[in-house]
């Protein structure tokens, strides 16, 4: 039996504040230190983290680059949990597509509700480097087409269509496109909190 509108919203909503509450932890950062970092008031981040407040794409777009994601993962982790066992999901072209959701351009999930890794889809044009990212999780991506400039730590090249990279937690990361036309990714992320242990001497590309 489904449930009311109002009660789903609230369920998202706590599940949310619960997710942001986990990274934040994992982060090491302390309610005042997120605050800082994203010039949102420590009281409306203590509601969002109990799910009594509903923040905006650009407030969560703060807190998600704070926290070391994006904001198209925020908004993965208030779905509702799969607990019907094995399970099959399609994920159709253009569903789930968040504007401005990851870095520049249009960013979608392509696996919705808990999952043990994030499979995202990025499509942009821009010329501009834009924000540097950088996060604790390992990173796949792979080149569906365009020309694409990556930027990883202090190297930088450029990726056509087939090419593909992997980079460790902890690799500063930034994308642009090298031609100024169209690129599209595929983008598979660790679930925060998942990521593998290092062997000795293993580091950032």
């Amino acid at each position: 039996m489904s449930m009311p509108d109002g009660l789903d919203e609230r369920a998202a909503g706590a599940r949310l504040g619960s997710h942001i509450r986990m990274l934040r932890k994992t982060r090491g950062l302390t309610l005042v230190q997120l605050a800082e970092r994203t010039e949102l008031s420590h009281p409306f981040l203590s509601q969002l983290e109990r799910g009594l407040a509903q923040p905006s794409l650009g407030s969560l777009r703060r807190i998600a680059i704070a926290l070391e994601t994006s904001p198209i993962e925020l908004i993965a982790a208030a779905d509702a949990p799969d607990e019907s066992g094995p399970f099959v999901e399609v994920s159709r072209p253009g569903e789930g597509e968040i504007p401005e959701g990851f870095a520049s351009g249009t960013a979608r999930m392509l696996a919705q509700r808990a999952r043990t890794f994030h499979p995202m889809e990025v499509v942009s044009d821009s010329l501009e480097p834009g924000e540097r990212f950088v996060h604790a999780e390992d990173e796949f991506l792979y080149v569906i087409e365009g020309q694409v400039r990556i930027e990883l730590g202090d190297q930088t090249c450029d990726l056509e269509p087939g090419a593909s990279v992997y980079y460790t937690g902890g690799t500063t990361h930034r994308w642009w496109s090298a031609d100024g036309q169209p690129y599209r990714l595929l983008v598979v992320k660790q679930v925060p909190g998942r990521a593998a242990p290092r062997t000795s001497g293993e580091g950032p590309v």
